[in-house]
Protein backbone atom coordinates (compact mmCIF):
# COMPACT_ATOMS: atom_id res chain seq x y z
CA UNK A 1 0.00 0.00 0.00
CA UNK A 2 1.49 3.79 -0.85
CA UNK A 3 -0.12 6.64 0.99
CA UNK A 4 0.21 10.59 -0.44
CA UNK A 5 0.32 13.30 2.27
CA UNK A 6 -0.08 16.75 1.67
CA UNK A 7 1.23 18.82 4.64
CA UNK A 8 2.87 22.38 5.32
CA UNK A 9 6.50 22.89 4.91
CA UNK A 10 7.79 22.62 8.39
CA UNK A 11 10.61 21.26 10.11
CA UNK A 12 9.84 17.95 11.84
CA UNK A 13 6.87 16.81 10.50
CA UNK A 14 8.15 13.99 8.84
CA UNK A 15 9.92 12.83 12.06
CA UNK A 16 6.31 12.93 13.52
CA UNK A 17 4.90 11.17 10.72
CA UNK A 18 7.74 8.01 11.30
CA UNK A 19 7.01 7.95 14.97
CA UNK A 20 3.62 7.16 14.73
CA UNK A 21 4.98 3.99 12.47
CA UNK A 22 6.97 3.16 14.67
CA UNK A 23 5.27 3.74 18.09
CA UNK A 24 2.15 0.73 15.90
CA UNK A 25 5.59 -1.42 14.33
CA UNK A 26 4.68 -0.64 10.97
CA UNK A 27 7.06 -1.18 8.53
CA UNK A 28 8.26 0.99 5.97
CA UNK A 29 9.81 0.17 2.45
CA UNK A 30 10.58 3.68 1.26
CA UNK A 31 9.65 7.28 1.93
CA UNK A 32 10.26 10.39 -0.68
CA UNK A 33 9.05 14.02 -0.51
CA UNK A 34 8.29 15.55 -4.24
CA UNK A 35 8.91 18.97 -5.18
CA UNK A 36 5.68 20.55 -3.87
CA UNK A 37 6.62 19.40 0.05
CA UNK A 38 4.21 15.97 -0.32
CA UNK A 39 5.08 13.03 1.40
CA UNK A 40 4.73 9.74 0.05
CA UNK A 41 4.86 6.00 1.56
CA UNK A 42 5.40 3.02 0.92
CA UNK A 43 4.22 -0.13 3.13
CA UNK A 44 5.02 -3.63 2.22
CA UNK A 45 2.19 -6.80 3.30
CA UNK A 46 -0.34 -4.42 4.50
CA UNK A 47 -3.81 -4.20 3.63
CA UNK A 48 -5.75 -0.73 3.84
CA UNK A 49 -7.96 -2.02 6.32
CA UNK A 50 -5.44 -2.81 8.80
CA UNK A 51 -4.02 0.34 8.20
CA UNK A 52 -6.98 2.36 8.44
CA UNK A 53 -6.89 2.93 12.02
CA UNK A 54 -4.22 4.95 11.54
CA UNK A 55 -4.92 7.31 9.27
CA UNK A 56 -7.10 9.91 11.89
CA UNK A 57 -4.07 9.25 13.69
CA UNK A 58 -1.79 10.82 10.65
CA UNK A 59 -4.53 13.75 9.90
CA UNK A 60 -4.33 15.26 13.37
CA UNK A 61 -0.45 15.74 12.65
CA UNK A 62 0.13 19.80 13.00
CA UNK A 63 0.40 20.96 9.11
CA UNK A 64 -0.85 17.80 7.58
CA UNK A 65 -4.29 18.80 5.52
CA UNK A 66 -4.71 15.29 3.87
CA UNK A 67 -4.06 11.75 3.77
CA UNK A 68 -5.14 8.84 0.71
CA UNK A 69 -3.68 6.08 -1.02
CA UNK A 70 -2.17 6.66 -4.19
CA UNK A 71 -1.02 3.65 -7.05
CA UNK A 72 2.40 4.89 -7.28
CA UNK A 73 5.10 6.71 -5.57
CA UNK A 74 6.90 9.01 -7.57
CA UNK A 75 10.22 7.43 -8.72
CA UNK A 76 7.43 4.42 -9.45
CA UNK A 77 5.53 6.97 -11.69
CA UNK A 78 8.39 8.34 -13.17
CA UNK A 79 9.76 4.81 -14.49
CA UNK A 80 6.50 3.68 -15.57
CA UNK A 81 6.54 7.00 -17.63
CA UNK A 82 9.91 6.17 -19.01
CA UNK A 83 9.18 2.71 -19.88
CA UNK A 84 6.14 3.30 -21.61
CA UNK A 85 8.30 6.33 -23.71
CA UNK A 86 10.41 4.00 -24.42
CA UNK A 87 8.57 1.04 -25.57
CA UNK A 88 6.86 3.31 -28.30
CA UNK A 89 10.19 4.53 -29.69
CA UNK A 90 10.93 2.75 -33.02
CA UNK A 91 14.24 4.36 -32.91
CA UNK A 92 16.75 2.02 -31.01
CA UNK A 93 17.38 3.62 -27.09
CA UNK A 94 20.27 2.96 -24.88
CA UNK A 95 20.72 4.80 -21.33
CA UNK A 96 24.10 4.30 -20.21
CA UNK A 97 26.40 5.22 -16.79
CA UNK A 98 29.56 7.49 -16.78
CA UNK A 99 31.61 4.31 -17.56
CA UNK A 100 29.62 3.46 -20.38
CA UNK A 101 27.85 0.95 -19.34
CA UNK A 102 24.16 -0.07 -20.71
CA UNK A 103 21.46 0.67 -17.60
CA UNK A 104 18.79 0.80 -20.22
CA UNK A 105 17.59 -0.32 -23.17
CA UNK A 106 14.59 0.06 -25.17
CA UNK A 107 12.50 -2.70 -27.27
CA UNK A 108 13.89 -1.64 -31.04
CA UNK A 109 17.36 -2.98 -28.98
CA UNK A 110 16.55 -5.63 -27.64
CA UNK A 111 14.93 -6.77 -30.76
CA UNK A 112 17.39 -6.07 -32.88
CA UNK A 113 19.95 -7.54 -31.12
CA UNK A 114 17.55 -10.76 -30.40
CA UNK A 115 18.82 -10.70 -26.93
CA UNK A 116 16.54 -9.76 -23.51
CA UNK A 117 17.15 -6.52 -21.43
CA UNK A 118 18.67 -8.33 -18.54
CA UNK A 119 21.63 -9.81 -21.36
CA UNK A 120 21.98 -6.14 -22.80
CA UNK A 121 21.96 -3.84 -19.78
CA UNK A 122 25.40 -3.80 -17.98
CA UNK A 123 27.33 -4.75 -21.40
CA UNK A 124 29.65 -1.81 -22.20
CA UNK A 125 27.83 0.32 -25.22
CA UNK A 126 30.68 0.17 -27.16
CA UNK A 127 30.42 -3.45 -27.66
CA UNK A 128 27.35 -3.03 -28.93
CA UNK A 129 27.71 0.27 -30.96
CA UNK A 130 30.75 0.65 -32.86
CA UNK A 131 32.36 3.33 -34.53
CA UNK A 132 32.24 5.76 -31.98
CA UNK A 133 34.02 6.09 -28.62
CA UNK A 134 32.06 6.47 -26.15
CA UNK A 135 34.69 6.51 -23.04
CA UNK A 136 36.88 9.28 -24.06
CA UNK A 137 33.63 11.63 -25.11
CA UNK A 138 32.19 10.93 -21.64
CA UNK A 139 35.91 11.52 -19.65
CA UNK A 140 36.04 14.49 -21.25
CA UNK A 141 35.79 17.64 -19.10
CA UNK A 142 32.56 19.08 -19.92
CA UNK A 143 31.09 16.58 -22.47
CA UNK A 144 28.42 18.09 -25.14
CA UNK A 145 25.73 16.81 -27.31
CA UNK A 146 26.92 15.72 -30.51
CA UNK A 147 26.27 13.38 -33.74
CA UNK A 148 28.43 10.37 -35.17
CA UNK A 149 27.86 7.94 -37.53
CA UNK A 150 27.78 4.34 -35.88
CA UNK A 151 27.31 0.80 -36.98
CA UNK A 152 24.70 -0.90 -35.03
CA UNK A 153 23.88 -5.13 -35.77
CA UNK A 154 26.03 -4.25 -39.19
CA UNK A 155 24.10 -1.34 -40.17
CA UNK A 156 25.13 2.44 -40.39
CA UNK A 157 23.22 4.48 -38.08
CA UNK A 158 23.26 7.93 -37.15
CA UNK A 159 23.83 8.40 -33.51
CA UNK A 160 22.85 11.15 -31.29
CA UNK A 161 24.69 11.42 -27.78
CA UNK A 162 23.18 13.35 -24.97
CA UNK A 163 25.12 13.97 -21.96
CA UNK A 164 22.93 14.04 -18.77
CA UNK A 165 24.44 15.80 -15.90
CA UNK A 166 23.71 17.16 -12.13
CA UNK A 167 24.72 19.91 -10.04
CA UNK A 168 27.20 18.67 -7.45
CA UNK A 169 27.42 22.87 -5.25
CA UNK A 170 29.36 25.12 -5.68
CA UNK A 171 28.61 25.83 -9.66
CA UNK A 172 30.54 22.09 -9.63
CA UNK A 173 28.46 19.90 -12.49
CA UNK A 174 29.10 16.27 -12.45
CA UNK A 175 28.82 13.16 -15.57
CA UNK A 176 26.26 10.95 -14.68
CA UNK A 177 25.76 9.59 -17.85
CA UNK A 178 23.75 9.95 -21.51
CA UNK A 179 21.37 8.97 -23.93
CA UNK A 180 22.05 7.52 -26.92
CA UNK A 181 19.37 7.27 -29.65
CA UNK A 182 19.81 5.87 -32.85
CA UNK A 183 18.61 6.55 -36.12
CA UNK A 184 18.57 4.67 -39.87
CA UNK A 185 19.28 6.10 -42.89
CA UNK A 186 15.27 4.73 -43.64
CA UNK A 187 13.88 6.63 -40.39
CA UNK A 188 16.46 10.03 -41.68
CA UNK A 189 15.21 10.04 -45.22
CA UNK A 190 11.39 9.27 -43.56
CA UNK A 191 11.91 12.23 -41.52
CA UNK A 192 13.43 14.63 -44.55
CA UNK A 193 10.88 13.65 -46.33
CA UNK A 194 7.71 14.86 -44.28
CA UNK A 195 10.22 17.78 -43.19
CA UNK A 196 10.25 18.66 -46.52
CA UNK A 197 6.68 17.90 -47.75
CA UNK A 198 4.80 20.05 -49.30
CA UNK A 199 1.14 20.29 -47.57
CA UNK A 200 -0.56 20.32 -50.64
CA UNK A 201 1.09 17.50 -52.22
CA UNK A 202 -1.14 15.32 -50.99
CA UNK A 203 -0.76 12.11 -53.94
CA UNK A 204 2.81 11.47 -53.36
CA UNK A 205 1.59 8.95 -50.85
CA UNK A 206 0.23 6.51 -53.38
CA UNK A 207 2.30 3.89 -54.88
CA UNK A 208 1.96 4.43 -58.97
CA UNK A 209 3.74 2.13 -60.84
CA UNK A 210 0.94 0.44 -62.55
CA UNK A 211 -0.74 2.00 -65.45
CA UNK A 212 -3.91 1.80 -64.29
CA UNK A 213 -3.16 3.45 -60.38
CA UNK A 214 -1.08 6.07 -62.33
CA UNK A 215 -4.50 7.28 -64.37
CA UNK A 216 -6.48 7.37 -61.31
CA UNK A 217 -4.08 9.34 -59.67
CA UNK A 218 -3.76 11.68 -62.47
CA UNK A 219 -7.43 12.10 -62.96
CA UNK A 220 -8.06 13.10 -58.63
CA UNK A 221 -5.18 15.35 -59.37
CA UNK A 222 -7.05 17.12 -62.10
CA UNK A 223 -10.48 17.21 -59.89
CA UNK A 224 -9.69 17.53 -56.58
CA UNK A 225 -9.62 21.63 -56.39
CA UNK A 226 -13.12 21.16 -58.21
CA UNK A 227 -16.14 22.18 -55.78
CA UNK A 228 -18.44 19.50 -57.90
CA UNK A 229 -19.53 16.24 -55.84
CA UNK A 230 -17.27 13.17 -56.60
CA UNK A 231 -18.23 9.29 -56.97
CA UNK A 232 -15.60 7.29 -56.06
CA UNK A 233 -16.10 3.45 -57.49
CA UNK A 234 -14.16 0.65 -56.17
CA UNK A 235 -14.11 -2.88 -54.62
CA UNK A 236 -13.41 -3.16 -50.92
CA UNK A 237 -9.81 -2.42 -50.09
CA UNK A 238 -9.02 -0.39 -52.43
CA UNK A 239 -8.64 2.70 -51.01
CA UNK A 240 -11.46 4.85 -51.97
CA UNK A 241 -11.39 7.01 -48.50
CA UNK A 242 -7.56 7.30 -48.68
CA UNK A 243 -8.18 9.10 -52.29
CA UNK A 244 -10.90 11.27 -51.16
CA UNK A 245 -8.61 12.41 -48.15
CA UNK A 246 -6.07 13.17 -50.79
CA UNK A 247 -8.76 15.15 -53.07
CA UNK A 248 -9.61 17.00 -49.87
CA UNK A 249 -6.21 17.90 -49.03
CA UNK A 250 -5.16 19.10 -52.24
CA UNK A 251 -8.12 21.22 -52.81
CA UNK A 252 -8.81 24.68 -51.63
CA UNK A 253 -10.97 22.90 -48.77
CA UNK A 254 -7.87 21.55 -47.12
CA UNK A 255 -8.13 23.69 -44.24
CA UNK A 256 -11.59 22.78 -43.42
CA UNK A 257 -12.77 19.68 -42.11
CA UNK A 258 -12.80 16.31 -43.26
CA UNK A 259 -15.69 14.21 -41.87
CA UNK A 260 -16.88 10.92 -42.70
CA UNK A 261 -20.51 9.20 -42.40
CA UNK A 262 -20.30 5.34 -42.80
CA UNK A 263 -23.78 5.20 -44.63
CA UNK A 264 -23.88 0.83 -43.67
CA UNK A 265 -22.47 1.29 -39.92
CA UNK A 266 -25.42 3.26 -38.37
CA UNK A 267 -29.70 2.55 -38.34
CA UNK A 268 -31.24 4.89 -40.50
CA UNK A 269 -32.60 7.30 -37.19
CA UNK A 270 -29.22 7.10 -36.22
CA UNK A 271 -27.60 7.99 -39.27
CA UNK A 272 -29.85 10.84 -40.01
CA UNK A 273 -29.27 12.64 -36.30
CA UNK A 274 -25.27 12.27 -37.50
CA UNK A 275 -26.03 13.73 -40.95
CA UNK A 276 -28.69 16.76 -40.14
CA UNK A 277 -28.16 16.83 -36.32
CA UNK A 278 -31.19 17.67 -34.17
CA UNK A 279 -32.98 21.09 -32.48
CA UNK A 280 -33.44 21.79 -29.04
CA UNK A 281 -35.83 19.56 -27.32
CA UNK A 282 -35.78 16.63 -29.84
CA UNK A 283 -35.67 13.26 -28.53
CA UNK A 284 -36.04 15.11 -24.99
CA UNK A 285 -32.59 16.75 -25.20
CA UNK A 286 -31.40 20.15 -24.08
CA UNK A 287 -29.40 20.98 -26.22
CA UNK A 288 -29.25 20.94 -29.85
CA UNK A 289 -26.35 19.13 -31.72
CA UNK A 290 -24.58 20.02 -34.81
CA UNK A 291 -24.82 17.24 -37.35
CA UNK A 292 -21.78 16.58 -39.59
CA UNK A 293 -23.23 18.62 -42.61
CA UNK A 294 -22.88 21.52 -39.84
CA UNK A 295 -19.22 20.52 -38.83
CA UNK A 296 -18.02 20.08 -42.40
CA UNK A 297 -18.64 23.83 -43.05
CA UNK A 298 -15.86 24.73 -45.23
CA UNK A 299 -14.80 21.28 -45.63
CA UNK A 300 -15.78 18.07 -46.58
CA UNK A 301 -18.06 15.63 -45.97
CA UNK A 302 -17.38 11.44 -47.20
CA UNK A 303 -20.20 9.33 -47.51
CA UNK A 304 -18.82 5.93 -46.88
CA UNK A 305 -21.03 3.61 -49.24
CA UNK A 306 -23.76 5.55 -50.21
CA UNK A 307 -25.57 2.49 -51.80
CA UNK A 308 -26.18 1.60 -48.62
CA UNK A 309 -27.97 5.14 -47.82
CA UNK A 310 -31.87 4.46 -47.33
CA UNK A 311 -34.49 6.18 -49.22
CA UNK A 312 -35.57 8.32 -46.46
CA UNK A 313 -32.16 10.00 -46.51
CA UNK A 314 -31.50 9.70 -49.98
CA UNK A 315 -34.27 12.02 -50.58
CA UNK A 316 -33.41 14.59 -47.70
CA UNK A 317 -29.25 14.15 -49.56
CA UNK A 318 -30.87 15.13 -52.58
CA UNK A 319 -32.76 18.38 -51.02
CA UNK A 320 -29.44 19.45 -49.80
CA UNK A 321 -27.86 18.96 -53.30
CA UNK A 322 -30.32 21.10 -54.92
CA UNK A 323 -31.09 23.65 -52.19
CA UNK A 324 -28.10 24.03 -50.75
CA UNK A 325 -29.67 23.75 -47.29
CA UNK A 326 -31.15 21.74 -44.85
CA UNK A 327 -33.25 21.07 -41.44
CA UNK A 328 -31.87 20.02 -38.16
CA UNK A 329 -34.50 17.01 -36.95
CA UNK A 330 -37.03 18.64 -34.95
CA UNK A 331 -36.76 22.14 -36.45
CA UNK A 332 -38.48 23.63 -38.67
CA UNK A 333 -35.78 27.02 -39.67
CA UNK A 334 -33.54 26.07 -42.51
CA UNK A 335 -29.69 26.29 -42.34
CA UNK A 336 -27.68 26.78 -45.21
CA UNK A 337 -24.44 24.79 -45.93
CA UNK A 338 -21.20 25.17 -47.91
CA UNK A 339 -19.74 21.82 -47.95
CA UNK A 340 -17.99 19.20 -50.57
CA UNK A 341 -19.39 16.14 -51.21
CA UNK A 342 -17.21 12.71 -51.94
CA UNK A 343 -19.37 9.50 -52.42
CA UNK A 344 -17.87 6.00 -52.35
CA UNK A 345 -19.46 2.86 -53.30
CA UNK A 346 -18.09 -0.77 -54.35
CA UNK A 347 -21.25 -1.49 -55.74
CA UNK A 348 -22.72 -0.92 -59.10
CA UNK A 349 -25.06 2.15 -58.93
CA UNK A 350 -25.84 2.21 -62.46
CA UNK A 351 -27.74 -1.15 -61.73
CA UNK A 352 -29.31 -0.42 -58.43
CA UNK A 353 -31.24 2.58 -59.99
CA UNK A 354 -32.16 0.13 -62.71
CA UNK A 355 -33.73 -1.88 -59.91
CA UNK A 356 -35.48 1.09 -57.88
CA UNK A 357 -32.50 0.61 -54.97
CA UNK A 358 -31.47 4.07 -55.64
CA UNK A 359 -33.20 7.02 -56.75
CA UNK A 360 -32.03 8.44 -60.04
CA UNK A 361 -32.12 11.93 -59.53
CA UNK A 362 -29.84 11.99 -56.69
CA UNK A 363 -27.14 9.35 -58.69
CA UNK A 364 -27.09 11.94 -61.26
CA UNK A 365 -26.21 14.76 -58.80
CA UNK A 366 -23.36 12.87 -57.42
CA UNK A 367 -21.96 11.42 -60.18
CA UNK A 368 -20.76 15.04 -61.46
CA UNK A 369 -17.06 14.17 -61.59
CA UNK A 370 -16.13 10.01 -61.12
CA UNK A 371 -13.14 8.02 -60.19
CA UNK A 372 -12.82 4.38 -60.70
CA UNK A 373 -10.31 2.81 -57.87
CA UNK A 374 -8.55 -0.50 -59.63
CA UNK A 375 -8.37 -3.28 -57.39
CA UNK A 376 -5.02 -5.12 -57.18
CA UNK A 377 -4.74 -7.43 -59.31
CA UNK A 378 -5.63 -4.42 -62.12
CA UNK A 379 -2.65 -2.91 -60.89
CA UNK A 380 0.39 -5.73 -60.37
CA UNK A 381 2.95 -3.44 -60.45
CA UNK A 382 2.31 -1.79 -57.81
CA UNK A 383 1.48 -5.27 -55.47
CA UNK A 384 5.84 -5.46 -54.72
CA UNK A 385 6.56 -2.07 -54.04
CA UNK A 386 3.13 -1.68 -51.90
CA UNK A 387 4.31 -4.48 -49.61
CA UNK A 388 7.45 -3.11 -49.10
CA UNK A 389 6.09 0.04 -48.14
CA UNK A 390 3.90 -2.20 -45.58
CA UNK A 391 7.02 -3.99 -44.11
CA UNK A 392 8.79 -0.18 -43.65
CA UNK A 393 5.95 1.08 -42.13
CA UNK A 394 5.10 -2.10 -40.02
CA UNK A 395 8.55 -2.62 -38.92
CA UNK A 396 8.81 1.21 -37.28
CA UNK A 397 6.10 0.10 -35.29
CA UNK A 398 7.17 -2.89 -34.37
CA UNK A 399 10.97 -1.47 -33.37
CA UNK A 400 12.59 -4.41 -35.49
CA UNK A 401 14.49 -4.04 -38.69
CA UNK A 402 12.98 -4.64 -42.07
CA UNK A 403 12.86 -7.88 -43.49
CA UNK A 404 13.34 -8.78 -47.01
CA UNK A 405 10.61 -10.31 -49.09
CA UNK A 406 11.97 -13.85 -50.51
CA UNK A 407 11.80 -14.53 -54.13
CA UNK A 408 8.91 -16.95 -54.06
CA UNK A 409 7.11 -14.62 -51.50
CA UNK A 410 7.59 -12.22 -54.29
CA UNK A 411 5.95 -14.93 -56.86
CA UNK A 412 3.16 -15.99 -54.65
CA UNK A 413 2.73 -12.12 -53.28
CA UNK A 414 2.34 -11.11 -57.59
CA UNK A 415 0.06 -14.44 -58.54
CA UNK A 416 -2.52 -14.32 -55.29
CA UNK A 417 -6.24 -12.98 -56.92
CA UNK A 418 -6.56 -9.89 -53.61
CA UNK A 419 -9.82 -10.29 -53.17
CA UNK A 420 -9.50 -7.75 -50.14
CA UNK A 421 -7.48 -5.85 -52.62
CA UNK A 422 -4.55 -3.25 -50.63
CA UNK A 423 -5.89 -3.82 -47.09
CA UNK A 424 -5.54 -7.63 -47.18
CA UNK A 425 -2.08 -7.22 -48.49
CA UNK A 426 -1.30 -4.64 -45.73
CA UNK A 427 -3.31 -7.19 -42.76
CA UNK A 428 -0.86 -10.03 -44.04
CA UNK A 429 2.39 -8.52 -44.25
CA UNK A 430 1.24 -7.21 -40.54
CA UNK A 431 0.62 -10.36 -39.42
CA UNK A 432 4.04 -12.11 -41.20
CA UNK A 433 6.07 -9.65 -39.69
CA UNK A 434 4.42 -9.86 -36.17
CA UNK A 435 5.10 -13.54 -36.05
CA UNK A 436 8.54 -13.43 -37.99
CA UNK A 437 11.56 -14.68 -36.19
CA UNK A 438 14.14 -14.77 -38.79
CA UNK A 439 14.94 -11.72 -41.17
CA UNK A 440 12.97 -12.98 -44.44
CA UNK A 441 9.57 -13.23 -45.28
CA UNK A 442 9.27 -16.51 -46.79
CA UNK A 443 5.90 -17.88 -48.93
CA UNK A 444 5.00 -19.99 -45.94
CA UNK A 445 4.98 -16.95 -43.87
CA UNK A 446 1.93 -15.16 -46.06
CA UNK A 447 -1.59 -16.94 -44.16
CA UNK A 448 -4.07 -16.18 -47.26
CA UNK A 449 -7.16 -18.01 -48.01
CA UNK A 450 -6.44 -20.39 -50.80
CA UNK A 451 -8.31 -18.10 -53.81
CA UNK A 452 -9.18 -20.14 -57.33
CA UNK A 453 -9.22 -17.77 -59.60
CA UNK A 454 -12.91 -17.72 -61.23
CA UNK A 455 -13.51 -18.93 -64.89
CA UNK A 456 -16.97 -19.00 -66.76
CA UNK A 457 -17.41 -22.55 -67.76
CA UNK A 458 -19.41 -22.96 -71.11
CA UNK A 459 -20.42 -26.93 -71.83
CA UNK A 460 -18.75 -28.55 -74.42
CA UNK A 461 -21.97 -29.17 -75.59
CA UNK A 462 -23.26 -25.40 -76.15
CA UNK A 463 -24.76 -24.30 -79.08
CA UNK A 464 -23.54 -21.72 -81.26
CA UNK A 465 -20.08 -20.69 -82.52
CA UNK A 466 -17.45 -19.05 -81.14
CA UNK A 467 -18.04 -15.45 -82.21
CA UNK A 468 -21.27 -16.06 -80.59
CA UNK A 469 -19.89 -16.99 -77.44
CA UNK A 470 -17.07 -13.47 -77.60
CA UNK A 471 -20.00 -11.43 -78.54
CA UNK A 472 -21.93 -11.57 -75.49
CA UNK A 473 -18.96 -11.80 -73.41
CA UNK A 474 -17.92 -8.66 -74.99
CA UNK A 475 -21.65 -7.21 -74.43
CA UNK A 476 -21.59 -8.52 -71.00
CA UNK A 477 -18.36 -6.35 -69.93
CA UNK A 478 -19.21 -3.66 -71.85
CA UNK A 479 -22.74 -3.23 -69.45
CA UNK A 480 -20.47 -4.01 -66.41
CA UNK A 481 -18.24 -1.45 -67.07
CA UNK A 482 -20.32 1.47 -68.48
CA UNK A 483 -21.77 2.81 -65.86
CA UNK A 484 -18.02 2.95 -63.74
CA UNK A 485 -16.93 4.97 -67.92
CA UNK A 486 -19.64 6.85 -68.69
CA UNK A 487 -18.31 8.34 -71.95
CA UNK A 488 -17.00 6.42 -75.02
CA UNK A 489 -13.62 8.29 -74.27
CA UNK A 490 -13.43 6.88 -70.94
CA UNK A 491 -14.45 3.41 -72.13
CA UNK A 492 -12.00 3.76 -74.90
CA UNK A 493 -9.18 4.18 -72.50
CA UNK A 494 -9.97 1.55 -70.38
CA UNK A 495 -10.09 -1.19 -72.73
CA UNK A 496 -7.28 0.30 -75.28
CA UNK A 497 -9.50 0.55 -78.08
CA UNK A 498 -10.40 3.52 -80.26
CA UNK A 499 -13.13 5.95 -79.54
CA UNK A 500 -14.60 5.03 -82.53
CA UNK A 501 -14.37 1.31 -81.87
CA UNK A 502 -15.98 1.67 -78.90
CA UNK A 503 -18.96 4.29 -79.74
CA UNK A 504 -19.78 1.08 -82.92
CA UNK A 505 -19.96 -1.80 -80.05
CA UNK A 506 -21.83 0.03 -77.95
CA UNK A 507 -24.29 0.88 -80.66
CA UNK A 508 -23.82 -2.86 -82.08
CA UNK A 509 -25.46 -4.00 -78.59
CA UNK A 510 -28.01 -1.19 -77.90
CA UNK A 511 -26.14 -0.19 -74.72
CA UNK A 512 -26.64 3.78 -73.58
CA UNK A 513 -27.62 5.58 -70.60
CA UNK A 514 -31.28 5.35 -71.61
CA UNK A 515 -31.13 1.29 -72.14
CA UNK A 516 -29.27 0.91 -68.73
CA UNK A 517 -31.10 3.51 -67.15
CA UNK A 518 -28.39 4.81 -65.36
Amino acid sequence: MRLEISCQDRLGITQDVLDILVTHEIDLRGIEIDETGKIFLNFPNIEFADFQHLMPKIRRIDGISDVKTTHFMPSEREKTQLSAILRTLPDPVFSIDARGQILLCNEAVTSGLEQSAHDVEGVEIGEVVKGFNFTRWMDGKLPRAQSSKVKFIQQDYVADMLPITVPDGDNNIIMAGAVVILKSEMRLGQQFSVFHQSPTDSFDRFVVESQAMKRVVSEAKRIADLDAPVLIFGETGTGKEMIARACHQSSRRSEGAFLALNCASLPDSVAETELFGYAQGAFNQPNAKEGLLEQARGGTLLLDEIADMSAQLQAKLLRVLEDGEFRRVGDAEPVTVDVRFICTTCRDLGQLVEEGRFRKELYYRLNVLSLVMPSLKERRHDIVPLAESFIAQHSTKLGRRPAKLSKSCVDFLQQYPWPGNVRQLQNALFRALSLLDGKEITKEDIQLPSCAPSVTFIDENFEGTLDDEVKKFEKDLLKRLYPFYPSTRQLARKLGLSHTAIANKLREYGINKASIKM
